[in-house]
């Protein structure tokens, strides 16, 4: 059965009902629970979160202050497991990196394919699909597909 990581672009959107996206990050969430497909948390993804939640609305961010913000990520947390940052993370980490060359921005991203590879979660839901590093048995999915599969 797939295994989904909720991405931090997806769940700002679920969060944010003016946000572009709301509605589809909504729909492809209560589908993957209605088929029992597990949806789960990172640190690093509630951490991105937050930063753009408190962010001034004019800088591309929500403009929450910490308590909503925290109200938030409680909120999440009691909805989504949380897949811990375990030893194993770093070294699926540092063979992504290295294996696919990548710097900047882009080891953020891939450390969350590394997540994924060391809990052995399948999917990843995004709204940033090309943003990703390729992995062996590891599907980057728009929440668009997810509401037009059956």
């Amino acid at each position: 059965m797939p295994a989904y990581l909720l991405d931090t672009n997806v769940l700002l959107r679920l969060a944010d009902p003016s946000a572009q996206g709301h509605d589809v990050a909504g729909r492809a969430v209560s589908q993957l629970l209605a088929r029992n497909e597990p949806c789960f948390l990172t640190p690093q993804v509630l951490i991105e979160f937050w930063a753009v939640a408190t962010r001034p609305a004019i800088a591309n961010g929500l403009g929450w202050d910490a308590a909503r913000a925290r109200l938030e990520i409680d909120r999440l947390l009691d909805q989504f497991p949380l897949l811990e940052d375990i030893p194993a993370v770093f070294y699926h980490w540092l063979a992504l990196v290295t294996s696919h060359n990548l710097s900047g921005k882009r080891v953020h991203d891939a450390r969350l394919i590394a997540v994924m590879e060391a809990h052995q979660v399948t999917h990843l839901l995004t709204f940033n699909v090309a943003d990703f590093p390729s992995a062996a048995g590891i599907s980057i999915v728009h929440p668009r597909a997810v509401t037009i599969a059956k």
